[in-house]
């Protein structure tokens, strides 16, 4: 345990964190462009037509990802702000602020691609579904965060207030997540399980394996991507931050 903070004490530093990210946000980059091409090929070419919803059914490998994803970054921003507020961390106000146009990319998708799905399926192009109208909540608690951290001035005053959005928004994740389950709702239950029994068939679930790992390579390389951005932003008057920013040149 000790050498696990000593690490992230360490990580935590500005050079420190600036090297870590530049070593490994192409790697990242990398996993996320091979592994959604295997899925996109596999959910178009290999996936037979859904025996009710038709063509129209593949959107989903594309949907589901970025609906799991539009929450879990919530919760990752949610959590870095936590870390921020109590220890004062300015790599982890980075990493939170850096979340929040990640996550609302992610949630926009969700919502533009299920409102192409529901239009064959449900007739509508929007409903005010409970989950829809929640997730739809998702999106302006990001922008929310976005808007106030460029409001104030002061950098480390500003991803403090939006630090405190954050963690109040983050109650909307659950109310996402169980809406089907506490409402009477015109969207589909859980029906597709990475792990356990799900009811889609084997044969449909490798290629949603890929594009959620897609998500996961795609997001940690957007977010070291913007962190360093920011960082190299904010330590500019540092020696070390003109070398780096000179290296990349």
């Amino acid at each position: 345990m000790n050498r696990l903070l000593l690490w992230f004490n360490q990580t935590g530093s500005p050079p420190n964190f600036d090297r870590f990210a530049a070593r490994w946000t192409p790697w990242a980059f990398a996993v996320a462009f091979v592994t959604m091409a295997v899925g996109v090929y596999g959910a178009l070419y290999s996936v037979p037509a859904d025996y009710q919803q038709g063509e129209s059914f593949r959107i989903l490998y594309i949907h589901v990802p970025c609906a799991w994803m539009s929450l879990f970054v919530f919760v990752v921003m949610a959590m870095q702000s936590v870390i921020a507020l109590v220890w004062r961390i300015k790599i982890c106000e980075l990493l939170a602020m850096a979340c929040a146009p990640v996550g609302a990319a992610f949630t926009l998708i969700t919502l533009l691609t299920g409102s192409i799905w529901g239009k064959p399926t449900w007739g509508t192009w929007w409903t005010w579904d409970p989950r829809l109208t929640s997730e739809l909540v998702l999106l302006f608690l990001y922008v929310g965060v976005m808007g106030l951290y460029a409001a104030i001035e002061d950098r480390r005053a500003a991803a403090r207030a939006a630090a405190f959005l954050a963690l109040v928004g983050v109650v909307n994740v659950p109310i996402v997540h169980f809406a089907v389950n506490w409402w009477n709702t015109l969207h589909q239950g859980s029906t597709i399980r990475l792990i356990g029994p799900s009811k889609m068939d084997t044969s449909m679930l490798w290629p949603l394996l890929f594009t959620v790992i897609a998500s996961k390579a795609w997001f940690i390389g957007s977010l070291l991507q913007r962190a360093r951005a920011m960082n190299l932003e904010q330590e500019s008057a540092k020696d070390w931050a003109r070398e780096a920013d000179g290296d990349d040149a």
